[in-house]
């Protein structure tokens, strides 16, 4: 099977729509933030430092090795190399949450690391994906501009999270009022968009899961221990480590699959890695979340 030939049924509308559920999800995540937030992270930054750290320089200086290990086909590895440089999804904090891990850690990584994204997605997959000569054709092949990117990710990422801060600081009761509604909204609208997607390319998946799950599987993995096992050797607590856990392991998959098909034309290997991780990293995240409320339930 030539992955890479493979063509999604999402067109520019689908496009269109993920590009808009992303922004409306970073809108809903920045109305819960501050300019205190970020304060309470620089008075005490052991925790988040842990947690970018691996997020931005060991998840994908790892990422590197293994993609070029496992990954069949050069697209599939610059695919993993992609998601490994996206900033933490929204997803972690909920996650984060209900497994009794401390939110304000979860919440002030995902503020930084998107704010952060805007540099370190397209220097990372840029830096990466040139390192080895397989996956250096296909960024050469594209052309790919580290400065269009930059503006790409600024769009989708940096506007709406300024708009909700704004929102939260000078119309405090508005975004009281909304932040309930967005917290549901946001989350459902970006699952709704990429379940439709999945399913209106079922056959598809059907076809490559045999080929994509296990390097999905590793790198998920790798990126869930990366963040504990740090945090762990940091001397970080318990709840600290599980937030950080999740916002290494919980990447931006939809930002991923904009940004493929915006500079990689819907490249077949990258678009299947970055879907099924956007499907796998839910299923993942939820049963480890499931593992540790099982674990505290134990505890006397």
């Amino acid at each position: 099977m030539d992955i890479d030939a493979i063509e999604l049924a999402f067109d520019e509308n689908a496009l269109a729509v993920l590009q808009i559920a992303l922004s409306v999800v970073m809108f809903g995540v920045a109305l819960d933030l501050g300019i205190q937030d970020f304060v309470n992270l620089a008075k005490d930054p052991r925790a988040p430092l842990v947690g970018l750290f691996c997020q931005f320089v060991l998840l994908p200086a790892l990422t590197f090795p293994l993609a070029i290990l496992v990954a069949p086909i050069p697209s599939m590895a610059l695919g993993m190399i992609l998601v490994a440089a996206c900033p933490g999804g929204n997803v972690s904090n909920f996650l984060t949450q209900l497994a009794h891990g401390r939110v304000t850690v979860s919440v002030g990584m995902t503020a930084v690391s998107t704010v952060a994204a805007v540099f370190t997605t397209p220097f990372n997959l840029t830096f990466w994906g040139s390192l080895h000569p397989s996956t250096a054709k296909l960024v050469t092949a594209v052309s790919l501009d580290p400065f269009a990117m930059l503006q790409s990710v600024a769009l989708l990422l940096l506007v709406p999270v300024l708009l909700g801060m704004g929102c939260a600081a000078y119309a405090p009761a508005f975004a009281a009022r909304l932040r309930p509604v967005m917290k549901g909204f946001s989350i459902l609208f970006l699952l709704g968009v990429l379940v439709s997607a999945f399913s209106a390319n079922l056959g598809i998946f059907v076809q490559a899961i045999g080929i994509v799950f296990v390097p999905v599987l590793l790198l998920n993995a790798l990126a869930l221990g990366l963040g504990y096992g740090a945090s762990r050797l940091a001397g970080l607590q318990e709840d600290e480590r599980r937030a950080v856990s999740f916002e290494v392991g919980i990447q931006n998959s939809g930002l991923g699959l904009v940004l493929i098909f915006s500079f990689f034309d819907g490249l077949g290997g990258m678009t299947v890695v970055a879907a099924w991780w956007g499907i796998w990293h839910l299923i993942s995240g939820f049963s480890l979340a499931a593992f540790w409320l099982w674990k505290d339930r134990r505890k006397p």
